[in-house]
């Protein structure tokens, strides 16, 4: 019997990893897939831009805010029942979306869509922490991997949909496919009820030995310092991924042929399916490239190229293959945000309150979407050229704050908790006798 447990236990692990991905997959469109209808609903409609994107930031505001909730329903319940909602949620999101006529309705079916999301998002991210305690870097990148990548093999069927049938089919068949295959998949979540292995080389990271719950996560500085660089570094992406349509029709390379290694497409099209491919692949990288050089020193790396493909733009977004390229390289060192911050949070704050403690640091994801509007007003003031500028700033100041700040401020607070530990420890050791 202890052979076949130690068996499961060596497979069960990535076969929930593997359900994780696949759900994470089926909701990555509500985000990522979006910017393909902003133009198309703007011309059935004539709602303008800005206020077909504030759809965009009430979806992203309920997907983060209501994860902390969302994360204690896991703890509570299990991932099976919450994923299994939010299955349901984003079918219905879509469908509703489809029959919008005002924007009351088109809100509604974000806000559905968001409470969905978030639902899957925070559930399939948790267990990954949970189930791998040692390899968080690499779990939760390659989960966020499948929310970032997964848009990228039904970006042109759903253009190609929208063509040809309109973009309310498109909403309507789209959003039926991906809650159904999120329905299924739920029913094979579970959380682990066992303690997992360490694996026979054991990492060097440092890691907290004190399981700190929620209330007490909130309270200690080096949580909110993650929180402001998760802010700084989310709102330039988050911007690039809803306006990179509208960023591309102004700068004129929306529909410029270009060809790219034998790909060829216009470079809308083209950047899009690159961002995606590349988003999806740089989140497990950089997750397990930080489980080997540290937390820190990763995020330095990528923030940093970050400001330099930003910068490239700036002074040559207007060439389309420039476009194409610096999109997609940004996108890629952009998605470790969702590996890294998790990742980092667990070592930090402990196994025990993974999912609700990286549930709520995502929702700084939330807080800057709320910049996500401000783009839209700086863009028409200025220009899409300062938009970038300020991200480069802001992405350059986070790489700074990671290597200079956080590293020796997190190294502090992890050896404070193995002192914490160790009070408890013989706290513990000294009652025992008298029981």
């Amino acid at each position: 019997m202890e052979a076949s447990s130690s068996t499961a236990r060596a497979w069960e692990p990535w076969f929930q990893l593997a359900c994780g991905i696949l759900c994470m997959a089926m909701i990555a469109n509500l985000q990522y897939g979006w910017t393909l209808f902003v133009d198309p609903i703007d011309q059935a409609h004539g709602w303008g831009r800005a206020a077909i994107q504030t759809a965009f930031t009430i979806f992203v505001l309920t997907e983060t805010w209501l994860v902390p909730i969302e994360a204690w329903f896991v703890d509570r319940y299990g991932p099976r029942v919450v994923v299994m909602f939010g299955g349901v949620m984003i079918g219905l999101a879509w469908i509703v979306n489809s029959y919008a006529t005002s924007l009351a309705m088109l809100y509604a079916g974000a806000v559905f869509a968001g409470i969905g999301a978030g639902a899957v998002y925070g559930t399939c991210v948790g267990n990954a922490l949970k189930w791998f305690p040692y390899r968080r870097g690499l779990a939760a990148g390659a989960t966020a991997a499948g929310f970032g990548a997964g848009a990228a093999l039904t970006v042109v069927p759903i253009a190609n949909t929208i063509a040809a049938h309109g973009y309310q089919a498109a909403f309507f068949w789209f959003g039926i496919g991906q809650g159904a295959i999120v329905l299924l998949l739920s029913l094979f979540l579970r959380s682990p009820k066992h303690k997992i292995a360490a694996p026979k080389k054991a990492l060097s990271l440092p890691q907290s030995k004190v399981d700190y719950q929620p209330s007490q996560t909130v309270t200690k500085p080096v949580f909110w310092l993650l929180y402001l660089m998760f802010v700084m570094v989310a709102s330039g992406g988050l911007m690039a991924a809803a306006q990179i349509g509208p960023i591309a029709h102004d700068l004129g390379v929306a529909d410029v042929p270009v060809n790219l290694l034998g790909l060829q497409a216009v470079a809308l099209t083209l950047a899009i399916s690159l961002d995606r491919i590349f988003d999806g692949f740089g989140r497990p990288i950089f997750g397990y490239v930080s489980d080997r050089i540290g937390r820190e020193n990763t995020m330095f790396i990528a923030f940093g190229t970050a400001a330099a493909m930003l910068l490239l733009l700036v002074y040559h977004g207007s060439n389309p293959l420039v476009f194409v390229l610096a999109t997609a390289c940004f996108f890629g060192v952009f998605g470790e945000i969702y590996s890294l911050f998790p990742a980092t949070c667990g070592d930090t704050f402990g196994s025990k309150f993974a999912a609700t403690n990286a549930g709520m640091l995502y929702t700084a994801k939330g807080t800057a979407a709320l910049l996500v509007p401000l783009a839209s007003i700086v863009a028409a003031a200025y220009g899409w050229y300062a938009v970038f500028a300020i991200a480069v700033g802001l992405n350059a100041a986070a790489a700074f704050l990671a290597m200079f700040v956080l590293k020796p401020l997190r190294a502090r607070f992890i050896a404070s908790s193995a002192v914490e530990a160790e009070g408890v420890g013989a706290a513990v050791g000294q009652q025992s006798p008298a029981h």
